[in-house]
């Protein structure tokens, strides 16, 4: 029996959680997929990938519908899709296309394949989302403590699902074109820093985006302290905290969010390279 006929029949009688192929013909774990998110919900997978994910950030994920069924979790803007993979006992489907092993299937999603939704949403499958991320010990000290009395009692609070690496607050911005400095309300959520004209403003005056910033850092070329700024290409962004404390949890926080999106971009373009080697 030739190594591919003995490899069909491990596949036939083996479930898919269990094995898949490398290109030597031995058997490794679907664990070690980096993306592959073993029984995470459905909610969960949507609070991850549009929490900390960006547009085309995808993850795969067992189906709560039966055993050999996948569900492939893929972020399109504000929204999360969900597709079926099916496993039939010796090959994987998804969509039209059918391949005989994982190594095929993972090979598939190097080269960023464009999916189609029922919706009419066209989405490009570019970062895939790690199982294991690291999480930012960063913490905030306690200034105000008081309870206000409501009358609810604990069965009246709901759980809820903060997302990672938030911050908000007040600091001063330099002008562009008018170099004065204004107090203005700052938000960082998932990749986008926003800052309004105060803590009421239902608007931004602008959001900036995370994945296009190349570094932060303390700043002394202006005539004021706890400065620091963000390097974009079209502009360096400079602004000041009331604190030190303050200037140096914006800095940690912003630096971590940079280092999570370099470590997407990089897992994204080191999947690209694997592909290519393959086919030289």
């Amino acid at each position: 029996m030739g190594r591919a006929e003995s490899l069909e029949g491990k596949m036939s009688t083996q479930d898919p959680s269990d094995l898949w192929s490398r290109s030597d013909g031995e058997a490794e774990l679907l664990q070690d997929l980096g993306w592959y998110h073993g029984n995470l919900t459905r909610h969960a997978a949507e609070a991850l990938l549009l929490s900390n994910g960006c547009d085309g950030s995808y993850l795969l994920r067992d189906s709560n519908e039966r055993t050999g069924l996948y569900s492939l979790s893929v972020r399109a803007k504000d929204s999360v899709k969900h597709f079926h993979v099916e496993y039939t006992g010796y090959s994987f489907k998804f969509g039209f296309n059918e391949f005989s092993s994982l190594k095929d299937f993972v090979k598939h999603f190097a080269n960023q394949p464009l999916i189609g939704s029922e919706t009419g949403t066209l989405i490009v499958l570019k970062h895939p989302y790690p199982r294991k991320v690291e999480e930012p010990s960063i913490y905030e000290s306690v200034r105000v403590h008081t309870a206000m009395q409501t009358g609810r009692t604990e069965n009246d609070l709901v759980p809820t699902a903060p997302s990672l690496g938030t911050k908000e607050g007040y600091l001063t911005k330099q002008g562009g074109l008018v170099k004065t400095w204004k107090m203005r309300w700052f938000t960082l959520h998932r990749n986008e820093l926003k800052y309004f004209k105060d803590q009421m403003s239902p608007e931004p005056i602008r959001s900036l985006d995370l994945t296009e910033c190349s570094a932060v850092q303390f700043d002394y070329s202006q005539e004021r302290v706890n400065c620091f700024c963000l390097v974009f290409p079209f502009r360096t962004f400079y602004l000041c905290a009331k604190t030190g404390v303050e200037a140096d949890e914006w800095i940690k926080i912003l630096r971590w969010k940079l280092s999570q999106i370099r470590k997407q971009l990089d897992q994204g373009e080191g999947t690209i390279r694997s592909r290519s080697f393959i086919f030289k």
